[in-house]
């Protein structure tokens, strides 16, 4: 499998290097040269198969040669160590739960695919890596967690400062080993353009190897194609179409549920479903892409003013407006709704929501399911990574898991920054 840059002004490169890279040097984002839809077998017989043969059949395309089979299984074997869960809400919808791994996001499952891969391309390698991300909120620790202790990778994290929860702070800023968290005065659209910027600065690269674990990364960005499929498996057996609303930020999950799509899910309607940061609500109303800068919001994982992957969503479809129309919405719902949306679910159901998951739900309602569809959810993180805003808003108290209790205690360090030159200096020194 090759892939090429979306800006179309750099070589086509392999699995293994775009991982390595992560950006491609015109600062465009790597995509699949094909797409191959699986056989129609595949989700015809979808319940006869476990999740880890599943997921080996969708993402070995995209892998190629580079990591032979068993190697790959063994890989996914690891990764896919816990549950993805449909819960019923009611007779219409249900909510896709990807809170079951060790940092509680959804997120757990692309940055350890990623860790491991690239691991596996390193083993031979005496040259470290350095792994630079930009968190809005679970992708830090989810990063953080997936690399913690491999050989050769060293990992360097930027979050924006006081715009992730408590918990999320302490799971990037309590690791230590490989694992350092610098804290930007500014918000996550900063953090990101610095990640960016630093990829194309000669005078660090020619120094030191860079790649990224934000979903701009392809090893970050395509495993998280297997919750839809996962989902499907559970769901076939009620004969209806699906739509699936996905809270979005940056527009990689929802992203990677449209290449599901492309090879065959049967899947009728995604809905992007957003917080007060509506970039690209606005522009399915104009036509007109104009990114302003982030919001702080109680979902804070979506505070994104400038979606990196809405670019590849377009190339999905073929950059064909009405095309993308057709299978493709996003609304964008406040914080006073989406805690009426939280108290909504739990007065009705007891179910507890976070707010990314509840602006899901909303997303579905906006749509308005017909009498065939069945609409999905994606609740992307446990409702104890955003603690205060859950307890005051439901008047209810949570138990802390014990993949959150192991954190709280632990004393956290970070460095603090409030320009690139800072970030260079660091990476430099």
């Amino acid at each position: 499998m090759q892939y090429y840059s979306l800006h179309n002004e750099a070589p086509n490169v392999t699995f293994s290097e775009a991982v390595i890279k992560g950006l491609a040097p015109d600062r465009g984002l790597y995509f699949p040269e094909n797409i191959t839809p699986l056989p129609d077998s595949f989700f015809e017989n979808i319940e006869d198969l476990d999740n880890v043969e599943i997921a080996y059949q969708a993402i070995q395309q995209f892998v190629g040669d580079e990591i032979p089979e068993n190697e790959l299984r063994d890989i996914l074997s690891d990764v896919l160590s816990f549950d993805f869960p449909v819960v019923e809400i009611n007779d219409t919808i249900g909510t896709l739960e990807l809170f079951h791994g060790p940092t509680m996001a959804f997120k757990d499952v692309g940055a350890r695919f990623m860790a491991r891969c690239l691991g596996y391309f390193n083993k031979d390698n005496d040259n470290n890596v350095t792994v630079l991300v930009a968190t809005s909120g679970d992708t830090g620790g989810a990063v953080a967690n997936g690399f913690l202790g491999v050989k050769g990778v060293d990992v360097v994290i930027l979050y924006p400062s006081g715009k992730v929860s408590d918990i999320q702070e302490k799971q990037l800023t309590t690791l230590g080993q490989n694992i350092t968290a610098l804290e930007v005065d500014g918000v996550f659209d900063d953090c990101q353009e610095m990640v960016k910027t630093a990829f194309l600065d000669t005078s660090i690269t020619d120094h030191k190897q860079l790649t990224s674990a934000n979903s701009i990364n392809v090893a970050r960005w395509l495993p998280q194609l297997f919750y839809f499929i996962f989902a499907y498996k559970q769901l076939k057996k009620k004969n209806k179409e699906i739509v699936f609303s996905v809270p979005s930020g940056n527009f990689g999950n929802i992203c990677a549920g449209i290449v599901a799509y492309k090879l065959g899910l049967p899947v009728k309607h995604f809905v992007a479903s957003t917080n007060v940061n509506d970039t690209v609500v606005r522009y399915l109303e104009t036509e007109n892409y104009n990114p302003k800068p982030s919001k702080a919001t109680i979902s804070n994982a979506m505070d994104v003013g400038n979606p990196s992957n809405f670019i590849r969503i377009q190339q999905l479809f073929d950059n064909n407006f009405a095309s993308l129309k057709n299978y493709f919405s996003a609304y964008s719902f406040d914080d006073n709704q989406t805690k009426k949306a939280m108290m909504e679910i739990f007065d009705t159901t007891g179910y507890i929501a976070d707010p990314h998951g509840a602006v899901g739900y909303l997303g579905l309602k906006e749509h308005t399911l017909s009498s065939n569809e069945y609409g999905v959810f994606l609740e992307t993180a446990h409702p104890v990574k955003f603690l205060p805003v859950v307890e005051e808003t439901l008047k209810t108290s949570i138990k802390i898991p014990a993949q959150i209790e192991k954190v709280m205690n632990k004393k956290q360090y970070s460095i603090k920054i409030d320009t690139y030159k800072k970030l260079k200096e660091y990476l430099l020194k």
